[in-house]
């Protein structure tokens, strides 16, 4: 068998084709497929190989745009790019484009993965066309470098990159200028600015600033502990828990049934349902990290039957009985791999009324509903939020109901 030969530093012209998951593009050259980076469908670009493993594809980035997409836009941050610090980067296309690529990418997941037709509308968040998709980032991290120097790593790469500006913080990080210091002996900062004016950040797990950020969101007030998981944009948990009351109350929400919210966190989507339905309802929320369970013990206590379980979700979901189940409704928002077969298997197990399907990633969404659809769920309604501007990563909420 004969080994295709390496392209490693080889450049040649390409015509960029499609968005792919994961924010590159598709173009070809002598057969095989290239994932570029930094560029946009319909664009001539000359690319250089950066990586090449053999086999059908190799990756590479633009060293020249040849044919310019009008979508193109000078980058939001000038220290990103080709090259440069990572985290933006669709930062070269227009703001509406982006929300378009995201929906190609959700789109072709669904129809590859799941035999599902749909192509929802990726929806942006209040403020992000005004202020270009900027300022949104309530939460930050930055590596620091052997010589102090903090700030985010370069692509591809565990160099740290020192930045001038951090554009797509919100104001109140960008001002507190943790940036611009020097941190010696420290690995690694992270930056949180809540909903109700607080700044906390913590230098290699110690906390400075306040000790317990205060949030609010969908109705409700949220305590939570340093480095407690949040939503990043400024009104990413707000869009999220309104939009899962909505389709809770689309499908009948039964406020007596065994309703469950798996990966369940501080309690954010337990908490959004009490606030539209009343703190009578019964819920229990399932979080396997015990201080995140701890924080929504606090936010829910004054639900009278909401339960907070510190436990894998796997493992509760292997022993749930099915009686009282089939008038539930489950909300689950697993990692970025989600829920997973046996997740997934135990829901068609118990089979309740309605899923919501809270998902950080289409892939993992797509292969998930494909599962479920086949355990005999049918997708009644996805709803998809652009939640980062100017990455490719976006949040989508599938609505399901027993067929």
């Amino acid at each position: 068998m004969n080994k295709t030969p390496s392209w490693l530093g080889k450049e040649f012209v390409v015509d960029i084709e499609k968005v792919a998951h994961g924010g590159v593009f598709v173009a070809r050259h002598d057969g095989r497929v290239v994932f570029v980076s930094h560029v946009l469908p319909g664009e001539k670009a000359m690319v250089r190989v950066f990586e090449d493993r053999g086999g059908s594809f190799c990756r590479a980035e633009p060293v020249e745009i040849v044919e310019a997409s009008p979508d193109r836009v000078k980058h939001v941050w000038k220290q990103a790019g080709p090259g440069g610090a990572g985290g933006a980067e669709f930062g070269h296309i227009k703001l509406a484009r982006q929300r378009e690529l995201k929906a190609d990418v959700l789109e072709e997941a669904l129809q590859r993965m799941a035999g599902i037709a749909l192509r929802p509308e990726v929806q942006a968040l209040p403020g992000d066309d005004a202020d270009n998709g900027l300022g949104y980032r309530t939460r930050i991290q930055l590596q620091v470098g052997e010589d102090g120097t903090p700030g985010p790593y370069r692509e591809r790469s565990h160099d740290v990159v020192w930045v001038k500006d951090l554009p797509l913080a919100v104001e109140e990080i960008r001002e507190a200028g943790l940036h611009l210091k020097n941190w010696s002996d420290v690995s690694k900062i992270e930056i949180a600015s809540s909903s109700t004016g607080q700044l906390q950040w913590l230098v290699d797990k110690k906390v400075k600033g306040e000790e317990r950020l205060v949030e609010r969101a969908a109705g409700r007030t949220f305590r939570l502990s340093p480095g407690a998981f949040w939503q990043v944009h400024r009104y990413g948990a707000d869009t999220l828990g309104k939009a899962v009351v909505e389709l809770a109350a689309k499908q009948g929400f039964d406020v007596k049934a065994n309703n469950l919210d798996l990966y369940g966190g501080a309690g954010l989507f337990s908490g959004a349902l009490a606030a539209k339905f009343g703190t009578k309802l019964k819920i229990t929320s399932v979080e396997q990290f015990k201080q995140a369970t701890e924080d929504a013990r606090i936010n829910l206590h004054d639900i009278d039957g909401a339960t907070a379980l510190c436990t894998p979700v796997e493992r509760f979901i292997n022993e749930l009985k099915p009686e009282g189940m089939a008038d539930a409704t489950v909300v689950l928002d697993p990692p970025r791999s989600g829920a997973g077969a046996k997740v997934v298997a135990g829901l068609l197990r118990v089979q309740p009324k309605h899923i919501i399907y809270v998902a950080c990633d289409p892939v993992a969404l797509a292969r998930d509903l494909k599962q479920l659809t086949a355990g005999g769920y049918k997708v009644a309604e996805i709803k998809s939020f652009d939640l980062f501007p100017h990455t490719h990563h976006f949040e989508s909420i599938a609505s399901l109901v027993r067929a």
